[in-house]
């Protein structure tokens, strides 16, 4: 088998709250390969959305590793892991995170800028390919959840990343919207050949994916 493009070793996250300690992740092993659509299910509470940020570099593990295409991304410093974040991943969250002042193409073109590229047509691009070329000049405000949710899928094509993460991606929508998302998400990906690491509660959705992963009380097991 090819090198896994992201690994986790004996990942170990908590939190404190209070005198507390709560233990999430519990020595999560796996492995995912380049072009993959991988899917994180399980119930709520069960570590999947924490499990997805300390992969995509957003939350560190107290214990463990996680090596991205054979580097271990959390001793490179502050500043490389920023730059593989914004060149090599993208983001997309269930409440879309749009600037409300910005319209969709100044949002779409934001992870470009912060790399040092204003190219406004890949932005216009990036529109068009999530069918929003018409609304380019439109403020989030002036968008319905899925449109915004499009949007916010075309930001994080924009870089044209190898790895995109997904937070609970439809579930501001309805099971249609949702679903038509989902599929518009996985076709482009595959035109581009990046992997897709999905967090979801809805198992119907995760069926569009290559593997499903449960994660249950902070471990992971193939469904």
């Amino acid at each position: 088998m090819n090198k896994p493009l992201i690994k986790a070793e004996n990942i170990h996250r908590g939190y404190s709250i209070g005198k507390k300690r709560v233990e999430v992740l519990k020595g999560v092993n796996l492995e995912i390969q380049k072009g993959e659509k991988v899917f994180l299910c399980g119930p709520s509470g069960a570590g999947k959305t924490t499990l997805m940020y300390t992969l995509a570099g957003l939350e560190e593990p107290d214990e463990g590793k996680v090596i991205i295409d054979g580097g271990d991304l959390y001793q490179l410093p502050k500043k490389k892991q920023s730059i593989l974040r914004n060149s090599r991943m993208a983001y997309i969250f269930q409440n879309y995170y749009l600037l409300p002042e910005f319209t969709a193409v100044e949002n779409v073109l934001i992870p470009a800028l912060i790399g040092g590229r204003q190219n406004k047509q890949a932005a216009l691009d990036a529109l068009k390919r999530v069918g929003l070329e018409h609304r380019s000049d439109h403020l989030p405000a002036e968008l319905s959840g899925g449109e915004q949710q499009r949007v916010a899928i075309a930001r994080a094509l924009v870089n044209k990343p190898e790895i995109i993460f997904a937070d609970e991606p439809t579930g501001n929508l309805d099971s249609k919207n949702g679903a038509e998302v989902m599929k518009l998400l996985l076709e482009l990906s595959d035109e581009d050949g990046s992997t897709l690491v999905v967090v979801t509660h809805d198992t119907s959705l995760s069926s569009y994916g290559d593997r499903t992963l449960v994660v249950t009380d902070g471990v992971v097991g193939v469904e």
